[in-house]
C-alpha cells in the first residue's frame, strides 16, 4: 500500500524578519515570519497572510494563538483566511493565525523556552516585549515591533477560555473607545465585557498606542467548536464590511444574537483540591446564595459547595473536574 501525502506548491512561503504591507503588490501573499531562533539555532517562523487590495483602506490586524492551548481562535483565523481568498478586498488584511509556536507544541497556553532558568511564560502579560530581556521577552518585541505594530489601524485578538474551563462567545472591549465598543458589538456575541485593559495584554498595548482592538475568546480551550468558529468568522467579516475592507459577507444561518453587556466579573475559586462537579450551565442566570458546585474528595466524599456570593450571569465555569486549591470554578458577570 502506498500512502499519499497532500504537499503544498514548490513555491514556500518566503522568509521575512520584517512586514510593511505598504510596500507589498496588490494580491493574496503568505510568509514566514522568522520571530527569532530556538536554542539549537533553528529559525521559528510564524505564517502570516496578507490580503491587499487594489484601494487604499484600514489596515487590519488579525492574531490568533497567543496562547497555546486556545485552538478554536487559530482555526477562526485559517477559515478566515480561507475565505478572504474568494473576496474582494480594500485596504489590507493581515492574518497571523498561530503566535505561540512552543506552545502549541505543547499543548500549554504558556510560552516555552529552553533556558533552565526560565519558567514558562504567559505571553499575554508581557506585550510590548523587551528587546534586552528574556526570550520570551525578546520573543514579543520583534513580533510587535516588526510585524504587528506597523501595519494595523484596527486589530483583533482571537483566543478562548483555558483548558479545563468554557467560555460562550465572549469579548472584551474598552468600551472608553467607541470604535472598539462598535467592533465588539458587530461580532454580536453571547457577552461584551467592558474591559479598560491590564498591561502587558496585548489588546490593551494596540490600545494604548491608539489602535482600537478587541480579544474575542471563542469558546473552549482545547475543544474544537464548529458553531463558534463559524460565528466568529461571520462576526469578523461584518467588522471588515463595516470598515469597508470588503464587500459582502457570507450569509449565516443566525446572523442575530442576544448579546449581554457587562462591567465586572466575580470569580470562585476553589477553596480545596478535589473532584468538582458544576450545577449550573453557561449563561445561566443565578442570584446570591444559589448553589453553583459541590466537590468530593477521592472516596467520593462530599467536602465542599460553593454559592453564588451575588447575583450574576454564569460567564464561564469548570469542564475538567479535578480542581486544585485556588483553580476556577464559576465565574460570573455583572
Amino acid at each position: 500500500m502506498v500512502t499519499q501525502i497532500m504537499s503544498r506548491s514548490a513555491d514556500l512561503p518566503t522568509v521575512i524578519s520584517r512586514l510593511d504591507v505598504d510596500t507589498l503588490p496588490n494580491g493574496t501573499h503568505q510568509f514566514l515570519f522568522r520571530v527569532m531562533s530556538n536554542a539549537l539555532g533553528q529559525d521559528q517562523l510564524l505564517p502570516v497572510w496578507v490580503f491587499k487590495g487594489s484601494s487604499q483602506g484600514k489596515k487590519v490586524m488579525i492574531t490568533a494563538g497567543v496562547h497555546g492551548d486556545e485552538l478554536n481562535g487559530v482555526l477562526t483565523a485559517q477559515q478566515l483566511a480561507r475565505e478572504l481568498q474568494t473576496q474582494d478586498i480594500y485596504g489590507t488584511i493581515t492574518i497571523v493565525p498561530a503566535i505561540n509556536l512552543s506552545g502549541l507544541l505543547h499543548h500549554h497556553r504558556d510560552f516555552y523556552s529552553s533556558d533552565s532558568d526560565l519558567s514558562t511564560i504567559n505571553l499575554n502579560r508581557h506585550f510590548p516585549g523587551n528587546f534586552e530581556g528574556n526570550a520570551a521577552e525578546q520573543y514579543i518585541a520583534k513580533l510587535w515591533h516588526n510585524l504587528l505594530l506597523p501595519n494595523a489601524d484596527i486589530a483583533i485578538d482571537l483566543h478562548t477560555q483555558t483548558s479545563g474551563a468554557c467560555y460562550p462567545l465572549y469579548v472584551f472591549a474598552d468600551f472608553r473607545m467607541e470604535v472598539a465598543l462598535n467592533m465588539a458589538r458587530l461580532m454580536s456575541p453571547d457577552v461584551i465585557l467592558n474591559d479598560p485593559g491590564d498591561n502587558g495584554v496585548l489588546e490593551t498595548t494596540w490600545n494604548q498606542h491608539a489602535i482600537p482592538s478587541i480579544t474575542v475568546e471563542v469558546g473552549s480551550g482545547k475543544l474544537t467548536q464548529p458553531d463558534l468558529i463559524e460565528r466568529s468568522v461571520y462576526g469578523i467579516q461584518r467588522i471588515l464590511q463595516h470598515h469597508e475592507c470588503i464587500a459582502d459577507v457570507a450569509l449565516f444561518s443566525n446572523p442575530t444574537n442576544s448579546t449581554i453587556e457587562g462591567d465586572s466579573i466575580t470569580s470562585i475559586r476553589a477553596k480545596t483540591g478535589g473532584l468538582t462537579c458544576c450545577c449550573v450551565s453557561m449563561l445561566d442566570t443565578v442570584r446570591q446564595d444559589d448553589l453553583l458546585a459541590i466537590q468530593y474528595d477521592l472516596f467520593g466524599v462530599e467536602v465542599y459547595r460553593y454559592f453564588a456570593p451575588c447575583d450574576g450571569v454564569v460567564l464561564s465555569h469548570n469542564t475538567d473536574a479535578l480542581r486544585e486549591t485556588g483553580s476556577l470554578i464559576v465565574r460570573l458577570l455583572h
